[in-house]
């Protein structure tokens, strides 16, 4: 897993190719001229991390932009409003959407010159606008933003609660249980900086087209003037495309000629079926929506090696989805195809409460009346492929990218500890943060560039773990957690080593695993019988997890737009915190106004409760049931046994590159495989084959084909999609798709099959 493409940094062959290339075009890593030698006159291939982030990203810096502005502040404060109730409503859509930094970045732009041309510069008025809106104050507010747009973990505790336990906390308390348990992961990750983030071989895939965006933003000369035109053509033109299939046409959404040749086969909805959430597979169905395609990465920026390992998942994930379900594995055939609840023998929704006391723990006596509750076979699988992934991700980090991680435990030595300790200003707020400048000729150039800033130090991230450690210890008692404290600090420790091998993964790759279910498990066997508990668990230690990737990405972007650390610090914080508030108020609004909906199985094309529903139903298995269901000899023991055989599975291909390179074993992540197995268990499906032909064409064919384009317009045009679409979704979901009350729906006609599936397969009871 050593490079982005095929290359392996310890292989003969990629250094000879490398070299070639660097003799073609003389590269000057320094950071001078990069962008333009790869825009005017180059045609090599981009193989390696540092090729794409020297050749697509410019290194130049100018110190003398200022992100310290009143613009920064206050777009950033606005939009950190607009991104976390965005984030919120999509957090109850049927399929995971994220909330686009590119989204942000261009309303930051659009609004940002704005100002800069109405607002006077003269007398009081330069303090509003100092001059030019720049490049660092447009990434001040992307990072500001990007922070507070991510629906928080607790809002959806928080969710559960009301939806399934008829209880709503206080409301002071459910604040400072968001802002704790966001900043938990912000605090390790901080500490983590100097091997997750500041390497090149961090490349960060998902980051590129913004900061390739941002530059054609800031450049200026006639090569970025043509990539803006392109931008500003591919945005307009998917801003107005996706009135279709978002509203008008949702047929696009999946156009399956198999359905449309037999909708009335139950089996050709849950294999070709994928328009309307939990449908079914959307296997060579067809999407011509691009939220959905570039809903959770965009196919522009992730590296072919990882799309091809992707790719091998999903066709796997296929194969098994079928079996197990006609298989009757699981007892499959008796429940849904695809859901995430749980379920009686019989088929029918499995009613929780009625095995929990007063105490909110699972009661023997109860349990014997109402009997063990079944998952169905898809999710089973989906289960058991994470636990697989996650442990094989373990094995895989430590056998090919051990000297990247390596550097975590250096301090773990006498002499390293005392250095530390006397080198650590307890003072923090005196702290200067001073950075020395390295001499190591591998330096990343972006980092190199960032050197002469003074460093957000890590006694500030220390001080926010700290911080968070004591809110939260507080927080689990008052709120009647059931979780003890012990229990939270192993959470901490968890939420550590996973944000080490996880986010070494997320680095290199771009893809970002769900490892839920790996700490549901262990918080379901160190704390059997209390459901309520596991979610506290699980919300301290994966939430942190996914807060500290999200740190690193934001930082990442910092460090390609030279935006100095304590600005980006600043950024984070009031973003953070600012979205916590937002992401509470919406979730309530959204529950009061759509709580039928979330409550049922397969909900709509528009809301659907099945994130709070795979939290509740997985607080209750693991957490209520763990060992009467996961345990060695139960139901489901190969859901917990996978942890046991995933640690295996990337040695043979380990083994097989040591002595046989020229199979190239190296080209495929284990734990990607492993994970995407589970892929399709979720959602709308039907995007699924779009997704990959344009992954293909992007990062095989045009990167091969035409080098020269690649490294001037791919980054870019997946911007542009991102963002116009994303545009055209929020107002969307507020005019006409009931983010705030009722929903309109286009009146009925052949593409908009407002009475059934959308691409028209045979509605299946959900009973």
């Amino acid at each position: 897993m050593a490079s982005v493409e095929v290359p392996d940094l310890h292989d003969e062959k990629f250094h000879k190719s490398r070299s070639v290339v660097a003799d073609e075009k003389d590269m000057d890593f320094s950071g001078k001229g990069d962008v333009e030698t790869a825009s005017e006159g180059s045609t090599a291939v981009l193989e390696s991390e540092r090729d794409i982030a020297t050749h697509v990203i410019s290194i130049d810096d100018d110190p003398s932009l200022s992100p310290w502005t009143f613009r920064a502040f206050f777009l950033g404060i606005g939009l950190s409003a607009f991104g976390g109730v965005l984030a919120e409503i999509y957090y109850f859509k049927p399929q995971t959407v994220l909330v686009s930094t590119m989204f942000l970045a261009i309303i930051a732009y659009v609004l940002g010159t704005f100002m800069e041309l109405v607002i006077p510069s003269r007398g009081i008025f330069r303090y509003l606008n100092p001059g030019p809106f720049n490049k660092k104050e447009n990434a001040f507010i992307v990072v500001m933003s990007s922070a507070a747009a991510t629906s928080a973990l607790a809002t959806e505790v928080l969710a559960v609660q009301r939806l399934w336990y008829n209880t709503t906390p206080n409301a002071a308390a459910s604040i400072f249980l968001l802002f704790s348990s966001q900043l938990l992961g912000y605090g390790i990750a901080g500490l983590m900086r100097g091997v997750l983030l500041y390497p090149s071989k961090m490349l960060y895939p998902g980051v590129l087209p913004l900061a390739s965006m941002l530059d054609a933003f800031f450049t200026k000369g006639v090569d970025n003037t043509k990539k803006l035109r392109l931008f500003y053509i591919a945005f307009i033109v998917i801003f107005f495309w996706e009135i279709l299939p978002e509203w008008m046409f949702p047929l696009l959404t999946g156009f399956s000629i198999f359905c449309l040749a037999n909708p009335t086969s139950p089996d050709f909805t849950r294999v070709f079926g994928g328009s309307n959430g939990n449908e079914g597979l959307g296997l060579l169905s067809l999407c011509f929506d691009w939220q959905y395609i570039s809903g959770g990465y965009n196919p522009f920026a992730i590296p072919l090696k990882a799309q091809f390992s992707n790719l091998l998942g999903y066709i796997l994930c296929m194969v098994v989805f079928c079996a197990v379900y006609y298989k009757n594995i699981w007892n499959s055939l008796s429940l849904p195809f695809l859901s995430q609840e749980l379920f009686y023998e019989n088929g029918t929704l499995y009613n929780q409460t009625l095995i929990l006391n007063d105490k909110l723990e699972v009661d023997p006596t109860l349990l014997a009346e109402q009997g063990l509750p079944f998952y169905s076979g898809t999710w089973v699988t989906q289960l058991l492929s994470t636990n697989l992934g996650m442990a094989a991700t373990f094995t895989h980090i430590l056998l090919w990218n051990f000297d990247d991680i390596r550097g975590v435990w250096a301090w773990v030595s006498i002499p390293s500890i005392k250095r530390m300790v006397s080198n650590f200003n307890w003072q923090f707020w005196r702290d200067e943060g001073k950075q020395e400048v390295s001499e190591d000729a591998d330096i990343d150039p972006h980092y190199r560039e960032m050197l002469k800033y003074r460093n957000a130090p890590n006694s500030w991230y220390f001080v926010v773990l700290i911080i968070s450690i004591i809110i939260s210890l507080v927080l689990i008692y008052k709120t009647n957690s059931t979780l003890p404290w012990w229990g939270f600090i192993i959470a901490c420790l968890l939420a550590t080593i996973s944000i080490l091998f996880f986010g070494t993964l997320y680095a290199i790759t771009g893809l970002q695993f769900i490892i839920q279910p790996f700490v549901q498990m262990i918080g379901g066997f160190i704390h059997p019988g209390k459901p309520v508990a596991n979610m506290f668990f699980v919300l301290y230690s994966y939430n942190s997890v996914t807060q500290a990737q999200l740190l690193l990405r934001d930082l990442k972007i910092a460090q390609y737009t030279k935006l100095p650390p304590r600005a980006a610090f600043t950024a984070q914080m009031i973003g953070t915190l600012f979205g916590c508030v937002l992401n509470y108020v919406l979730m309530n609004s959204i529950i009061d106004n759509q709580r039928e909906i979330l409550l049922s199985v397969e909900g709509t094309n528009i809301w659907s409760g099945q994130q709070p529903q795979q939290y509740n139903s997985q607080a209750i298995a693991w957490g209520g049931l763990a060992h009467e269901l996961f345990a060695s000899g139960k139901r489901y023991q190969w859901v917990s046994w996978a942890y046991v055989v995933g640690l295996f599975v990337p040695v043979p291909f380990w083994i097989v590159h040591r002595f046989w390179p020229r199979l190239r074993a190296d080209y495929l992540y284990t734990p990607v495989i492993c994970y995407y197995i589970g892929w399709l268990c979720v959602g709308i499906n039907s995007s699924i084959l779009s997704y990959f032909a344009i992954a293909w064409f992007s990062q095989w064919f045009l990167r091969t084909r035409y080098p020269r384009w690649f490294a001037k317009y791919n980054y870019i045009l997946g911007a542009a999609l991102d963002g116009g679409t994303q545009v055209m979704v929020f107002i969307l979901s507020f005019a006409v798709q009931g983010a705030s009350g009722n929903s309109h729906l286009f009146p009925q006609w052949w593409g908009a099959n407002q009475n059934g599936n959308y691409d028209r397969c045979a509605v299946i009871s959900s009973s």
